[in-house]
């Protein structure tokens, strides 16, 4: 027998379609906003170009002012809900949420913060809408507009057309080509399934993580958003299978690089780029959160084999190197090995600085010291460390044997979007037992 609500909701729809309308469609019944997938979008602000002939082709082509992301909200109570940000097989949890009525403009607001990260996103919902800006913290006055459309599953707009070329395999890039000062050598990974396009670019200092795209004739797209960077990146494939294209990371940088296909090409090694100038062990003194003074000389670390990162708690690839080193110490518990981190920040103000390093151990589960070194600049990076000739990328990971003395340094992080993540997982045991 139907409920006396049924019965009631029944006769209305059937008196209105009676009448010549369709039967009313009610809103979601959910608390804040809707389950399910959304296709986000920032809206980056195109920098000034000076593009040869073959890149006003490409700019006809794009529209370089969305930077397009995949994100699910799933619900775990009635109440609650977290988000995954997608960027190809990654997935970005984020459980730091709000969701309320704006006092102000009486509208329904949601504001989540990036774990790690000191970013975080503000915006108000209405039907199947959410509309707002991107708010990076330690940078001034920077943000980014964002909106996103609930049940769109598209990261890209969609395109009947099929992919020319299979652009799958390695591929030599040189990015900032046109500026000679700047360039400098990256490796391209793609794997194309139909129009579906998935890569990463590796560099000397670390790759540019999970992209996500699509490829629709001779042109593709590819971007990533995790919270802390941005990047978009544009190409088109020529005859000669030379790619020429365009790079843009948040709304002020834009690079322009070319490829050429190169199953052979292979960056220096990371072990290569960043060298000892000092027979001299290694030292140092950093203050820690608490405001104690930490030396490599304490009694707590001697005789005890050290791993020293050079980090940045604003960078993804310091957050690869770091949740690395977190899984290996909780699977190995080895008793003679310590690690510290010594953290450079993108804030001039030391308090801010400390919070971000604060949030960084709570949120990474970090078991070791992360020590405050300074601002993030690598030339007063490098100013930090006599013993080495540069720092050129965070992070830079120091193996020190039982003496102080450093035996390996590796520059940069090339993460689990990369083959070369395994190798070193093999070489990091490698060298650990050498030491």
């Amino acid at each position: 027998m139907l409920e006396k609500n049924q019965v009631k909701l029944f006769i209305l729809c059937l008196l209105v379609t009676i009448g010549g309308f369709q039967c009313i469609s009610f809103e979601n019944t959910y608390s804040s906003i809707p389950p399910g997938i959304w296709r986000g979008v920032l809206k980056l602000d195109k920098p000034h170009s000076t593009a040869s002939t073959s890149e006003e082709e490409i700019d006809k082509a794009f529209n370089y002012k969305e930077l397009p992301f995949n994100f699910e909200v799933i619900y775990d109570t009635k109440e609650d809900f977290h988000i995954l940000i997608h960027n190809g097989s990654e997935r970005i949890k984020i459980d730091d949420i709000k969701f309320g009525r704006d006092k102000k403009t009486g509208r329904d607001t949601l504001l989540f913060h990036f774990p790690v990260y000191d970013t975080y996103i503000k915006a108000l919902y209405e039907e199947n809408i959410i509309e707002g800006a991107w708010y990076v913290n330690y940078k001034e006055d920077y943000s980014i507009p964002f909106i996103a459309f609930h049940g769109k599953d598209n990261r890209f707009p969609l395109n009947d057309i099929p992919a020319s070329l299979d652009i799958s395999g390695n591929w030599s890039c040189n990015f900032d080509f046109d500026k000679v000062e700047d360039a400098y050598p990256a490796l391209g990974v793609f794997a194309l399934k139909e129009n579906s396009l998935q890569g990463t670019f590796q560099t000397d200092t670390g790759d540019y993580r999970y992209l996500d795209g699509s490829m629709y004739g001779d042109k593709f797209q590819l971007s990533c958003f995790d919270g802390s960077h941005a990047f978009l990146f544009e190409g088109k494939v020529f005859e000669d299978e030379e790619i020429l294209g365009t790079f843009y990371s948040g709304k002020h940088y834009k690079a322009n690089w070319k490829a050429i296909k190169d199953p052979s090409f292979n960056l220096e090694s990371p072990f290569n780029l960043t060298q000892t100038i000092s027979d001299k062990a290694f030292d140092f003194s950093f203050r820690d959160t608490k405001g104690n003074i930490v030396n490599l000389n304490d009694p707590e670390f001697k005789g005890k084999k050290k791993l020293v990162q050079i980090i940045g708690t604003w960078c993804p690839n310091c957050r690869d190197e770091s949740k690395f080193l977190v899984d290996y110490l909780s699977k190995n518990k080895p008793d003679d090995l310590v690690v510290i981190a010594i953290a450079f920040e993108r804030y001039r103000d030391e308090k801010k600085a400390m919070q971000a390093i604060d949030r960084y151990i709570d949120k990474m589960n970090i078991p070791y010291k992360v020590l405050y070194g300074g601002y993030a600049n690598k030339t007063e990076t490098s100013e930090k460390f006599p013993q080495l000739n540069k720092i050129i990328s965070y992070p830079t990971l120091l193996f020190l044997d039982t003496e102080n003395n450093i035996k390996k340094i590796h520059t940069g992080f090339n993460g689990p979007a990369t083959s070369d993540f395994e190798e070193f997982k093999h070489e990091f045991d490698r060298i650990i037992q050498s030491l």
